[in-house]
């Protein structure tokens, strides 16, 4: 497998404030949506603007937050966004991380009839407790950055984090429980399946999923940076970044990386920290994905680049 970056640009408001700890990509609304994991807004990039978007509501009365403000604690943290499909209307669904009680949250995106973005938040503790039962994991080891429709499944990823004892590990859960869950129909939840990926190191730090796609027949691409951090909370340096292809195995608990490849550094020679992965569209030997990154930086904006991958 090969990446090639063929287009790099930074994402601003029509302000000049620039999005903010880009965390996920999602067609939405005859554009993209891209989160930010510590603000109270997306971006929806549609016809050459960027205009925020209210994905939940403010949190003690604050719309943005960091470290520097002592704020961090409240964000809400959305890493994994998916299209999806209620009551035959097409969706957004963002999802938090889970690796706070605050994080453990939906926020669901529909158009209103005038072609207005509107979010219907949910609380999903009981299905990240289900979720982290169904992994092997402590609900406070739960750091969940990617996830992808695969047929009638959500197929959610962990993040890594080899120094809190919490493997690269997925759960597939079944969809139709989990949009049931968030429109409050229900609380029960369909876990299907588990499986772990072993992708390796870089300077003996662990390459940890920070988003995922299905591509073709069962396999997923996703992600991955080597992120030298002792927890789910606190950011660290990048040692690496990549794209993996994994398929899922049906005979054990491990699944097969099939193939990956490091993502061409930044000019400054720092790898990029992608953190969300949208398909573009399929090639004839490859897909062309677009991918937001997270500059760990409140005051530089988030980036949105164009992937040519080839396999």
């Amino acid at each position: 497998m090969r990446v090639v970056v063929e287009e790099t640009y930074a994402l601003s408001f029509p302000d000049g404030t620039p999005v903010r700890a880009a965390s996920a990509i999602v067609a939405f609304g005859g554009g993209w949506l891209v989160a930010q994991d510590d603000a109270t807004h997306a971006a929806w990039l549609r016809g050459g603007l960027v205009t925020p978007v209210r994905v939940v509501e403010a949190i003690d009365g604050l719309e943005v937050f960091s470290e520097v403000a002592g704020t961090k604690h409240l964000k809400p943290d959305f890493e994994a966004a998916c299209a999806v499909t209620v009551g035959g209307v097409e969706a957004a669904l963002l999802l938090g991380s889970g690796s706070s009680p605050a994080r453990m949250r939906a926020s669901l995106l529909r158009l209103d009839a005038a072609g207005s973005p509107w979010a219907k938040i949910a609380d999903l503790t009981a299905v990240y407790h289900a979720v982290a039962e169904a992994m092997g994991l402590q609900v406070d080891q739960l750091n969940l950055e990617g996830a992808c429709v695969v047929g009638d499944r959500l197929r959610w990823f962990q993040r890594a984090n080899v120094a809190a004892g919490a493997p690269t590990v997925c759960a597939d859960v079944e969809l139709d429980d989990l949009l049931a869950a968030v429109m409050g129909r229900t609380k029960d939840i369909t876990i299907k399946a588990t499986q772990r990926y072993d992708l390796g190191t870089v300077d003996g730090v662990a390459l940890a999923v920070t988003d995922a796609i299905a591509v073709e027949g069962n396999r997923v691409l996703v992600s991955a940076v080597a992120e030298d951090t002792p927890n789910a909370i606190d950011d660290g340096p990048i040692v690496a970044a990549a794209l993996a292809l994994l398929e899922e195995d049906d005979d054990g608990e491990d699944g097969s990386v099939r193939d990956l490849a490091e993502i061409p550094k930044n000019p400054d020679k720092t790898p990029p920290k992608i953190e969300g992965l949208a398909i573009k569209e399929s090639t004839k030997n490859g897909v062309r994905v677009v991918a937001v990154t997270d500059a760990d930086d409140p005051t530089a904006p988030s980036e949105q680049l164009t992937l040519r991958v080839y396999w």
